[in-house]
């Protein structure tokens, strides 16, 4: 029987499992409403894991915002499990809102559409309705890719305060692997920003990468920030600049207010 037909049903383990990530996963499995901070020998005990395992699974999960303990030595979730929990539950409401205006976004225009979030300096893909000939075939649902190169990106970046723009945007936000047309320092971020909040939309021409030009607009919640994003992704090869500020921009405007419309009702 081939990988593609094997049951999953748990009788034989996964050939692309990976214990330590497992491991970890049973760790912050062990906290709930009831359980809301445990020592590591509890840990170990609950989960048969090694202790000097059990030690480093927690030392790596504490290292990165998953754990976190006080002075006395107790364990406990870390900012990072809370976020990630936030953004699940907003994710699910966003993409339910947005799944028939996205579809109808799609038939009109032909092209690639994507709804996202700001996480951190990225953007996370939360719904994408794919062109079968767009460059970027390899960005699906839970990819993220630098918020200063995409027109999402740039976009949710626009509406946030200075600082908090610096403390999202690491030492690393404008390293290597962006498009010919993509901005290298905050001076020239800043810029497009401004640009951005005047205009209510972002383009993005060929700065993720060669060939690729996007259009943006913001979903409003119900207050002036922006929950998400929404774009319509194309090949520069067949839409130019103009085209993504004229009818495509008006559709996509179209589409992000009937979401905003249904999360507001939801």
């Amino acid at each position: 029987m081939s990988a593609e037909t094997q049951p999953f049903d748990g009788s034989s383990k996964n050939q692309y499992r990976i214990e330590s990530l497992a491991k970890g996963l049973q760790v912050l499995r062990l906290f709930d409403e009831s359980t809301t901070s445990l020592r590591l020998r509890e840990i170990v005990d609950r989960t048969g894991v090694p202790m000097p395992t059990a030690f480093r699974i927690v030392a790596t999960l504490e290292e990165e915002g998953f754990l976190e303990r006080d002075e006395d030595g107790n364990i406990r979730p870390g900012l990072a499990v809370l976020t990630l929990g936030s953004s699940a539950l907003r994710g699910a409401g966003l993409v339910e809102a947005s799944e028939r205006p996205l579809r109808a976004l799609a038939a009109a225009t032909g092209e690639t559409v994507n709804l996202g979030v700001l996480q951190g300096d990225q953007v996370l893909y939360l719904a994408r309705l794919r062109n079968a000939d767009l460059v970027t075939a390899n960005i699906q649902v839970g990819s993220t890719l630098p918020a200063v190169w995409t027109s999402m990106g740039k976009l949710l970046l626009a509406y946030l305060p200075a600082d908090e723009i610096t403390t999202r945007l690491g030492p690393d936000a404008f390293g290597p692997g962006h498009g010919p047309n993509a901005v290298t320092s905050r001076e020239q971020l800043d810029a497009q920003l401004a640009e951005i909040r005047e205009a209510g939309f972002a383009v993005q021409d060929q700065e993720l990468a060669l060939g690729l030009r996007s259009v943006a607009v913001p979903i409003f919640g119900g207050s002036d920030t922006p929950v998400a994003a929404i774009n319509v992704a194309v090949s520069a090869a067949r839409q130019d600049v103009a085209a993504l500020r004229g009818p495509i921009l008006d559709r996509t405007r179209q589409a992000a207010r009937e979401i905003g419309l249904r999360l507001v009702a939801a």
